[in-house]
């Protein structure tokens, strides 16, 4: 808790440098960049220079809220029935990198809302690149898991698997090459990856990994910029980020709620845990219907009439609700508020971990594997074409009370991440708790046949939780009709990190213990 300001990502290295801008009297904005180009050094199996990345800001001094979208495009040459000849999109590897698009998004974010020089935030990214940091338990464990994937690249097996093996917990990793491009970026700023010399070298790298995204394909890349949308939810206004994000879907599952007395149900009760799954479920159908259209009808999916409907239709048993075709993939979030009051919630992501685990030699920077979320179905609201920006599970919600920021928060996870924040919300809002408690809180997931966002777009029907939920709920939702998996504690899904903001302006910021997660304030 400070009174100044808050950082809370999923890294210590992260958190400390947003916390060195905001302590130097920089803005949400420019410690948003510090920490997001270090994560994608420390934590690179999560995000990176290679990815894609959305970033909602609140000003104090305007009252506005507007999101930035730095997501990249279909490459011209990815067309369906170029997948289709391959067999479908493949998972790994280079046929599976798109466009990537997180620097325009951080830019534009920048450019509007920053206050120091560019190339003065990266000194702490290009520092861990070029001098390296310490291997994790973590990282060590998503390197043994994706194990062969890195083995497939000369580059990054050269990195993340030295002598053959992962680094143990403890040893430096460095990367010459990224750490030159990040300085380059620093002297040159963020456009010169989509139109200058590094740009010129990476479109280079990626024809010689064998991907079909172009130097073409890097210099359309732009920033989407909208504002956010909304519902009024019990006192408070629940923001997340629009279109092309699936943020939507967790606004949709408060509002399926919303007529319940959960107070009376109680926290953790096997009927509250039974409502909230079944509220995502019935979210979920409508995310696979209408997600990846270019404009979706949010005052639809939103309205009373669509919650109401959904509502109605919770019974006392778990439904049986495969979607029409729609995974856990491997994002980072992070937050921030500065001394002024201004607001960052951040996330960004490569997709899977390490992404297509292909690294560019020249440039160090490692590739998604985010094609694997295009759809190849005529008619599918999210199918391929040249030049189409794909859907994410990305988002990254805000709640405001009284006009101004009550608690900005978010998790990685793909499908799991909005109905995580979904509980974490309702765990803060109704039931008081404060954000270290609510996210570490026993949690659930839920998952439909069909429901996985990456290609194949498999699922089967099971609903995870942890051991801590209590025996009598797991018994109450297994007498529900769930097929329920225990997991141990502290071993569900995602990693949370969130910020509150206490009427006395105290900034109070929680970490997700599931990860390398660290808050920090002044």
């Amino acid at each position: 808790m400070g009174r100044r300001g808050a950082v809370a990502t999923n890294h210590p290295v992260a958190t400390a440098a947003g916390l060195d801008v905001l302590r130097a009297g920089g803005t949400a904005a420019d410690a948003a960049v510090a920490v997001s180009l270090a994560l994608g050094v420390v934590e690179p199996h999560m995000s990176g220079l290679g990815g894609d990345g959305f970033y909602h800001h609140w000003s104090a001094s305007t009252g506005r809220a507007e999101t930035y979208a730095g997501t990249g495009q279909a490459p011209r040459a990815a067309t369906v029935d170029r997948y289709r000849a391959e067999g479908g999109v493949p998972n790994r590897g280079p046929l599976s990198v798109q466009t990537p698009g997180k620097v325009a998004g951080l830019a534009a974010l920048h450019a509007a809302h920053g206050g120091r020089p560019w190339g003065s935030l990266l000194g702490a990214a290009i520092e861990a690149a070029s001098e390296g940091f310490a291997a994790t338990h973590a990282l060590r464990h998503f390197v043994g898991e994706n194990r062969a994937h890195l083995a497939a690249d000369p580059t990054s097996r050269a990195i993340w698997l030295p002598g053959g093996q992962p680094p143990a917990v403890g040893d430096l990793v460095v990367q010459p090459a990224l750490a030159a491009t990040l300085r380059r970026l620093a002297a040159a700023g963020p456009e010169e990856i989509f139109a200058g010399a590094v740009a010129r070298d990476l479109a280079a790298d990626l024809s010689d990994v064998g991907s079909i995204v172009a130097g073409e394909d890097l210099a359309a890349v732009e920033a989407r910029i909208a504002p956010p949308i909304g519902i009024a939810w019990r006192g408070f206004e629940v923001r997340q980020t629009p279109q092309p994000s699936m943020g939507f879907a967790m606004l949709q599952m408060l509002r399926i709620i919303e007529g319940f007395d959960l107070a009376a149900l109680g926290w953790g009760s096997a009927a509250l845990v039974h409502l909230m799954v079944e509220a995502k479920k019935r979210a979920f159908l409508d995310r696979e219907a209408e997600a990846g259209r270019d404009q979706p009808d949010f005052a639809a999916l939103l309205s009373d009439a669509r919650a109401k409907a959904h509502a109605a239709a919770i019974g006392d048993r778990a439904a049986h609700l495969p979607v029409r075709a729609m995974a856990e993939a491997d994002t980072t979030y992070f937050c921030v508020v500065d001394a002024e009051g201004n607001a960052v919630s951040a996330i960004q992501s490569i997709n899977g971990a390490f992404g297509s685990g292909v690294t560019a030699p020249r440039t160090g920077i490692l590739l998604n594997n985010r094609m694997s979320y295009w759809h190849l179905e005529e008619g599918h609201a999210n199918r391929l074409a040249p030049g189409r920006r794909v859907r994410h599970t990305m988002n990254a919600p805000m709640v405001m009370k009284d006009g101004k920021p009550w608690m900005v928060f978010g998790t990685p996870g793909a499908d799991n991440q909005v109905q995580v924040n979904f509980q974490v919300l309702v765990a803060a809002a109704v039931f008081g708790m404060d954000p270290q408690q609510a996210l570490e809180a026993p949690r659930w997931t839920s998952s439909q046949p069909g429901q996985e966002s990456n290609y194949p777009h498999g699922g089967g029907e099971v609903l995870t939780i942890e051991r801590g939920a209590g025996e009598g709920t797991i018994a109450g939702l297994r007498e529900r009709g769930h097929e329920v998996k225990v997991v141990p504690d502290l071993e569900g899904a995602c990693s949370v990190e969130a910020i509150r903001v206490l009427d006395n302006g105290v900034r109070m910021a929680g970490s997700d213990p599931r990860r390398d997660g660290w808050a920090a304030a002044y």
